[in-house]
């Protein structure tokens, strides 16, 4: 067994490294530099498609063609591109897979938190050779973003709004001048052709930190939507879970498609706050419900099926995760919760074993 066998989850562009092959090889448009594709296969890779040969390419990205192709253009440009959404809107899937197509390496990476410090986006020391030698190039430790700029390659930063503001400006040089300033060294690192950032935010998180207008205007925003229908979200559910299970060797269930179908339901009419014919309103939740809420109830309804159950997903397996996945507040969403129960999911005949599903955990609780 490969050592890519062994890992829990590979990279993009480990586990796709066929289709990006396949598409290298079917690709025949202008790149721009250092791009390993050009932006029409980058296109192809994400929302999926066939192949003079026959090769055909899965989509990553169930939503907007010309939302994927502004991104795109955008990295190939100088301006950076932020995605932004609510939680669950694929963001960071979707610029991990354009660093993959784009540059072959989706590592680069700055992992924003409250407690981000500046060396993750410009450079640190080693502190042990700094005492040793003072400042020196073999003492400097390079972030993910220098390292992309001296590579000419992308780099994502995860969660740009919840690293603070003072942290985020030290962004601003490197995107407008293309460079970086090591004044300890007296030089600086000018980034390569082909060197681009994608960041991701969301807008339902509290106690963000704004983007200073200075920082934002050197982004072009993409605002990425939940999905239109009820049956494309059933779709992305279906495919992230199938992928999913596969990789935990858990079997796909294909049967489980009227289940994805019922959790995607009950999401979509607690966020939207109304049923789906319209002609009950609800409470929404303090919970985001996205689409990835929806993805972990079924990937968690699979493992019980598979170990305690007999294989089919049914009611009882994605109760327990419908229920944790709408429940964050326990005096408030409770109440928004029970009365959904009893208002909407009762008066559904056909519902009614996921009725009993939840109504058995209340009653072990």
């Amino acid at each position: 067994m490969s050592t890519d066998d062994q890992v829990l989850r590979a990279h993009a562009e480990q586990q796709y490294a066929g289709e990006l092959a396949a598409l290298a090889s079917a690709d025949d448009r202008p790149r721009p530099p250092q791009w390993r594709l050009s932006p029409w296969a980058v296109a192809t890779y994400l929302l999926g498609g066939r192949l003079p040969d026959g090769t055909e390419i899965t989509p990553k990205y169930l939503g907007s063609r010309r939302l994927m192709e502004i991104a795109i253009a955008s990295l190939a440009t100088d301006r950076a591109l932020l995605l932004i959404g609510v939680p669950g809107t694929a963001k960071s899937w979707v610029s991990e897979h354009l660093a993959a197509a784009i540059s072959g390496n989706s590592t680069l990476v700055v992992q924003g938190t409250a407690g981000t410090p500046e060396e993750a986006i410009r450079y640190g020391w080693n502190y042990a050779r700094l005492l040793a030698e003072g400042p020196s190039t073999g003492a400097l430790v390079a972030s993910p973003v220098m390292r992309a700029m001296g590579e000419g390659s992308l780099v994502r930063v995860e969660e740009l709004t919840r690293i603070p503001s003072d942290i985020q400006d030290s962004l601003i040089t490197i995107l407008s001048e293309k460079t970086l300033p090591i004044p300890e060294l007296d030089t600086e690192v000018q980034a390569r052709r082909g060197f681009n950032l994608i960041a991701t935010a969301n807008n339902r998180d509290k106690g963000v930190n704004d983007l200073s207008s200075a920082l934002r205007r050197r982004f072009t925003t993409v605002v990425l939507p939940l999905p239109d229908s009820l049956d494309q979200e059933v779709e992305i559910v279906r495919t992230r879970v199938a992928s999913l299970g596969a990789s935990l060797d858990l079997p796909a269930d294909l049967a489980a498609l009227s289940e994805i179908r019922r959790v995607v339901t009950v999401m979509r009419e607690l966020r939207g706050g109304v049923t789906a014919d319209g002609r009950t309103t609800v409470k929404s939740p303090s919970s985001t419900l996205s689409t990835a809420e929806a993805i972990s109830v079924m990937t968690s309804g699979l493992s019980l099926a598979t170990h305690f159950g007999d294989g089919t997903v049914g009611a009882a397996d994605v109760a327990a995760g419908l229920v944790g996945a709408v429940v964050k507040d326990p005096v408030q969403d409770t109440v928004i919760w029970q009365e959904y129960l009893e208002t909407v999911v009762r008066n559904r005949p056909e519902w009614s074993d996921l009725y009993r599903a939840c109504r058995d955990l209340d009653a072990t609780a």
